[in-house]
């Protein structure tokens, strides 16, 4: 271990970070319109457990793959923001069939491999200016 950096240091880090990434989830989903139960199938959780991030009673695990998808959805989030840069488009892009991702966005990102050609799909196309 580097000196000066001790067990609780780094247990602190992941603390901070969980906080960040959990409100930043929350918030995410709250922008997008995405219910509770919808957030639960993206994260990998139960519906009671997103209920608790919404209380603040839970934060996210960075050893668990909800971290991951916790990631993505604010990965996506941030770089739909970039596009449209407003709440109700946003919501209306991820409700709209899409022909580039063969289907409609907000179906897509229940399912992991969904989600990943979602962010990449967004990704592609804040790139392009």
């Amino acid at each position: 271990m580097l000196p000066g950096i001790t067990k609780t240091t780094i247990a602190a880090g992941y603390t901070q970070a969980s906080e960040v990434l959990t409100k930043a989830v929350a918030r995410a989903a709250e922008q997008l319109g995405l219910n509770k139960t919808l957030l639960a199938r993206l994260l990998g959780l139960s519906p009671a457990t997103v209920t608790r991030i919404y209380t603040g009673d839970y934060m996210l695990d960075p050893a668990r793959k909800e971290w991951e998808f916790g990631l993505l959805l604010v990965r996506m989030f941030r770089a739909l923001d970039a596009i449209v840069a407003d709440e109700a488009s946003a919501r209306a892009w991820l409700a709209s069939k899409n022909s580039g991702l063969n289907g409609r966005p907000i179906d897509l990102i229940t399912q992991t491999e969904g989600l990943v050609r979602v962010v990449h799909y967004l990704d592609a196309s804040r790139a392009v200016v």
